[in-house]
């Protein structure tokens, strides 16, 4: 096992009255994605920004690659990259103008940048626009564009902060896919976001923040399987549903939640329930199921319950 590239130990940070971050501990692997979730206001953004030297923690400290971000700052900073949630990019240039700026920015030689951003759109599917203005690009592209620019100096680590707010299905399958490429190349990618579906599709781990501080962490699988497996049941006829609420009750010792007219869903018990024996408890108490389903738990369901219990696992 190698260390972690990213670590955070007992960060706070108070702003006012206001305490956005209460000893928050993070670990992320090197060459993985890591899923960062939390309601508004949890501390998301306020950890990204001490993790990319734009603030300084009150208390408590963090290592990127294993340089200090406040005491290393000028290290840290050569070796991330920051997307932030909207694309900083110049609507007025073409996107390879743009590429060229960023690498002059960077202090790269005319002939090395030049040549990095036409790697980059060579690599990100961009060079048939490379030479429009930034202005006609669609939403999707102008985003890859955005997230390219913080490639040129090839960073250990990318922070992405909501990277796909806004676009639409098709533009957010190409985000994914770069992400993907990123990692693969041995990147490791620090995610923020508020569709848990992209968590869930890209994350290797992810950890829940709460009240300024990591209240859940493991695999998107670890974390389904703290809530357990569901049970639906869709009903014939939607007046039955107090006999069938009984039921599933009497079977699974779990309130059952009407999510619909004619839909329960129930949460399992630790052992395992057929769905024969469902069907055939439904039919004695004579009740039609029209289907009965086992499936996991989204990780909305997840994420709901974690924040509204504050449970804690690691």
């Amino acid at each position: 096992m190698t260390d972690p590239i990213v670590v955070a130990e007992g960060l706070r940070k108070s702003f006012g009255d206001t305490h956005a971050l209460q000893g928050l501990d993070l670990s992320v692997p090197q060459g993985t994605v890591c899923g960062v979730l939390g309601p508004n206001g949890a501390g998301k953004t306020t950890a990204v920004r001490i993790l990319a030297t734009l603030s300084v923690p009150d208390t408590g400290h963090a290592r990127i690659a294993g340089y200090d971000v406040v005491r290393e700052a000028g290290q840290v900073r050569a070796n991330i990259g920051l997307a932030g949630q909207y694309a900083a990019v110049d609507e007025k240039l073409s996107g390879r103008a743009n590429l060229r700026m960023f690498g002059r920015l960077y202090h790269l030689p005319r002939r090395q940048a030049y040549r990095r951003a036409d790697e980059l759109l060579e690599r990100f599917g961009l060079m048939d626009a490379a030479d429009r203005p930034v202005l006609g690009y669609s939403g999707g592209m102008r985003r890859r564009l955005d997230l390219i620019t913080c490639l040129i100096l090839r960073p250990q680590v990318l922070f992405l902060d909501e990277p796909t707010t806004g676009l639409d299905p098709r533009s957010r399958g190409e985000i994914w896919d770069s992400v993907r490429e990123l990692v693969a190349d041995g990147t490791t990618v620090l995610l923020t976001t508020q569709y848990l579906d992209e968590a869930d599709q890209l994350a290797d781990d992810i950890a829940v923040i709460d009240h300024g501080r990591v209240i859940a962490t493991g695999t998107p699988d670890e974390l389904k399987a703290v809530i357990g497996d569901r049970l639906d049941v869709t009903l014939e006829d939607p007046a039955a549903l107090p006999a069938a609420m009984g039921v599933l009750n009497a079977l699974t010792g779990a309130d059952p939640a009407a999510t619909g007219a004619g839909r329960l869903s129930v949460a399992l018990p630790g052992g395992r329930l057929r769905l024969a024996d469902v069907v055939r408890e439904l039919d004695h108490a004579g009740v039609a199921a029209a289907d009965v389903t086992l499936r996991r738990p989204t990780l909305d369901e997840v994420f709901l319950r974690l924040t509204d219990r504050k449970e804690t696992v690691r």
